[in-house]
């Protein structure tokens, strides 16, 4: 029998909470923020092109203020302490770690192959998003679909710390395989800029914060605020992206088209998986939730800030991560319910 663990009271606090309005609707602003953006792109195109060009060795800073905002965020997930009870019940996390950096990566390589041949832009954008295992929204979904919270914060905050030295080689290896040159040497800098700056940040002001206004203020009051933040930072990120590719996208709308259906396939496949492997491991339904939603999302925040690093803010590989954003929050709604459609048929074993 699984063991049965208990979630500290202040992971709970934060965890135990349904998704809020504007979360629910993320896919509706993202959608809002595209027509803007496109909308500038045709009355004012000059505005976008004046922010971007404020711009230090090639990274314009507004942007950049912008990414760092959405990464920081993420990074305050981390909980060493939780990681040492990997031992507990590890072969959920296995699983996830499994899925999360082979099964998801080599799908999205091949789809990406198979749909989009010719376009490396886009394969890179498809890669650089099956290839990031999410470490923030992963939470909101694990709690509506009453899983186990203690197995998401271990899985999450492993997630933070393997993605510093597994994603730049993943990437490396699967544009490799397809013979499409990448800047190797950038790609680590932009995972030092945007990962790695925001991690040390985020576990440098954790400690502060804590030991000066204690952990229930910066679970309640400091994360939630910098939350905020860091979806109003993304929504203006996509502004400026859509309206530097407004008159691209005007003429050739099937770009965005043509990178969905990798995604969308990708989704189902590794969903079916996940799905599949939870149950021919016997998994609960507390553990198997949580295994399938961690192992089949993506970090698509991680993905659009590499992408913008390595092709600019106006670039096809940009939007094309933008759109792994647009499917992921009503696609791992559906997963919530379609898993508690499943358990309430029986579909893994029951048990805390």
């Amino acid at each position: 029998m699984t063991q049965a663990v208990t979630v500290p009271d202040h992971v709970s606090e934060v965890l135990d909470k349904e998704i809020s309005f504007f979360e629910k609707y993320l896919a509706l602003w993202v959608v809002l923020c595209m027509a803007l953006g496109i909308i500038l792109s045709q009355i004012v195109p000059d505005v976008s092109q004046t922010i971007d060009s404020w711009q230090i060795s090639g990274i314009s800073i507004p942007i950049g203020i912008c990414l760092f905002l959405m990464m920081y965020p993420a990074m305050l997930n981390l909980k060493a302490s939780e990681m040492k009870k990997l031992t507990r019940q590890p072969k959920p996390i296995f699983l996830t770690l499994f899925s999360n950096w082979l099964i998801a990566p080599v799908i999205g390589a091949i789809l990406a192959n198979i749909f989009l041949k010719g376009n490396e832009q886009l394969i890179i954008a498809i890669i650089l998003l099956s290839s990031s295992p999410c470490t923030a929204m992963v939470l909101v979904w694990g709690s509506m679909a009453k899983g186990n919270q203690e197995q998401n914060v271990i899985t999450t905050s492993l997630n933070t710390v393997t993605i510093m030295f597994l994603y730049v080689p993943v990437v490396v290896l699967l544009t490799g395989l397809q013979n499409i040159t990448i800047d190797r040497v950038l790609l680590a800098i932009s995972v030092i800029i945007f990962i790695g700056i925001p991690l040390l940040l985020g576990i440098i002001s954790k400690r502060i914060i804590v030991n000066t206004k204690g952990e229930e203020w910066f679970n309640n009051t400091y994360r939630p605020l910098i939350g905020k933040i860091a979806i109003i930072a993304l929504l203006s990120t996509l502004i400026v992206l859509f309206s530097l590719n407004g008159e691209v996208l005007l003429t050739n709308p099937m770009e965005l088209i043509k990178v969905s259906i990798p995604l969308l396939l990708g989704f189902a496949i590794v969903v079916g998986f996940n799905i599949l492997m939870t149950k021919l491991t016997s998994l609960k339904y507390r553990e198997a939730v949580i295994t399938v939603i961690i192992g089949s999302s993506s970090h698509f925040e991680i993905a659009i800030a590499t992408a913008i690093a390595m092709f600019g803010v106006g670039s096809i590989a940009a939007l094309g991560t933008t759109m792994g954003l647009f499917w992921e929050v009503p696609i791992m709604l559906g997963l919530v319910y379609l898993a508690k459609f499943l358990n309430s048929r029986g579909f893994w074993a029951s048990g805390s």
